[in-house]
């Protein structure tokens, strides 16, 4: 008879074995998310208490402050049973597009506010092997509440889709700026290096690893400070965000452009021209990646601040260092960086600039920030940098904003159809994979009437 049970269960067919998994994922999220919501509530309430008394306030208006939160709780818990949809955004314009889907600009129906929206098509996520990468960003979005990181406000899912409702940051990207100007200066650099060490640390006081720094995800909000976005490549601290989690459920490379025997003028127009390609492909760019990622001998968060010196020698030369015909040998490039990182002395730059962005490109074991970062921020070359109040002085370079919806500072995109309803396909019996994916925030769901007044305005 034992024998018998044994043989039976190792016989359990796959489809069975997907079912008992499912409804283990589906107790274990529910049975979290109770925990999670009441430890949450009591972290309001208490962030509440301790703001009353740092203001001093009398009895009675401590009385009042509390009745006008649980009002607020109360209503948190009514609109979180509220299922959210498609139906409840207006479509606006499609403000950007890469491998697995797209960035639309939306308002929401009721309260008239203005959202990025992304969207990820599900099969190309299962496909692709990209659901740990999408339940990792998820998961860090909902975790980080930091000025330096995009804010999440909602996220929801139907049978074809993902969605992300992102607060829309008008002043673009970091490689829209860098497209516009030739170089940057080295005050500029200054303020946008300075704002994107934050930026990373913020992240890594969270226990995470980026992992994908490059202009792309430095995002630029209305008054053109940094926040950091994109965090699909981020190491979890969780199972369910490593790819192998989903693996037993069930390269091409592309040229970029030829940089052999260029001047760095010729170099940074042929970058420039191909650079948006290679944002919006599925092989991207390994530029910005640091050598010790490539070499699966195990990395920590210092990989990031290698990303960050790339990107800084790209604003004061045009170009990265390692730009190359392929990404092949963008990669062998990036393995020699001892003797294939150079200064074009045709682009003089200060020996502060200099001696920092080899600082961050070196071996992990000597790289600034090895002993944190504040030896980062003591660094000649961030001399004179408030970093307290940096984000409340004017950036460096300042973003002009006409209305809630204008996208000025955006490429043009065609429509697309990802929003139509599509055919079923196998990957509809692997749903049960984005269990857990909705989420609502708690200012975003109680805020009325909180649009920004620089804002304010008419359509275009």
């Amino acid at each position: 008879m034992a024998m018998r049970g044994h043989s039976s269960s190792s016989l359990l067919s796959n489809h069975t074995k997907e079912r008992v998994t499912m409804a283990k994922v589906t107790l274990e999220n529910f049975y979290s998310n109770l925990v999670t919501q009441h430890e949450e509530r009591e972290m309001r309430q208490q962030k509440l208490e301790k703001v009353m008394d740092e203001e001093g306030l009398p009895d009675e208006e401590k009385r009042l402050r509390r009745s006008e939160h649980a009002r607020k709780e109360t209503e948190f818990l009514r609109l979180k049973r509220t299922r959210l949809g498609l139906d409840d955004f207006e479509s606006l314009k499609v403000i950007g597009r890469g491998a697995f889907g797209e960035v639309r600009l939306v308002q929401k129906k009721d309260t008239g506010h203005v959202y990025a929206m992304k969207i990820l098509r599900k099969a190309d996520m299962l496909e692709k092997e990209q659901v740990g990468h999408i339940r990792a960003e998820r998961d860090i979005l909902v975790q980080a509440d930091s000025l330096w990181v995009v804010k999440m406000f909602y996220s929801f899912q139907d049978k074809q889709n993902l969605y992300l409702l992102m607060e829309f940051l008008p002043g673009g990207d970091m490689m829209t700026l860098l497209m516009k100007k030739d170089t940057l200066t080295e005050e500029e650099t200054q303020f946008y290096v300075a704002e994107t060490v934050l930026a990373i640390d913020s992240i890594h006081q969270l226990g995470f690893i980026h992992r994908d720094i490059k202009p792309d995800n430095l995002l630029l909000d209305s008054k053109g400070h940094v926040k950091l976005s994109d965090f699909g490549l981020c190491t979890g601290l969780k199972k369910a965000h490593r790819t192998e989690f989903y693996r037993n459920m069930s390269h091409s490379l592309s040229n970029d452009f030829t940089s052999q025997n260029m001047n760095s003028k010729r170099k940074a127009e042929t970058w420039k021209r191909n650079r948006r390609q290679l944002a919006f492909s599925t092989v991207g760019t390994p530029d910005y990646i640091a050598p010790e990622v490539f070499m699966q001998t195990g990395y920590n968060k210092l990989c990031d601040w290698w990303s960050l010196g790339v990107i800084m020698y790209e604003m004061l030369i045009g170009y990265p260092p390692f730009c190359s015909d392929t990404p092949q040998e963008t990669y062998k490039k990036v393995m020699n960086w001892k003797e294939t990182l150079v200064f074009p002395p045709e682009v003089p730059i200060s020996d502060r600039a200099k001696h920092l962005i080899l600082r961050f490109c070196c071996e992990a074991d000597h790289r600034i920030g090895a002993a944190g970062v504040e030896e980062i921020k003591r660094n000649p070359f961030f001399e004179g940098v408030d970093y307290d109040h940096i984000r409340e002085r004017p950036a460096a370079i300042p973003i002009e904003i006409k209305s809630i919806d204008d996208t000025s500072n955006f490429d043009e995109f065609p429509e697309s159809d990802i929003l139509q309803p599509a055919e079923s396909t196998s990957a509809d019996n692997k749903d049960w994979v984005f269990i857990n994916y909705t989420y609502k925030r708690f200012e975003g769901l109680t805020a009325r009437g909180a649009i920004p007044s620089y804002m304010k305005g008419g359509k275009r």
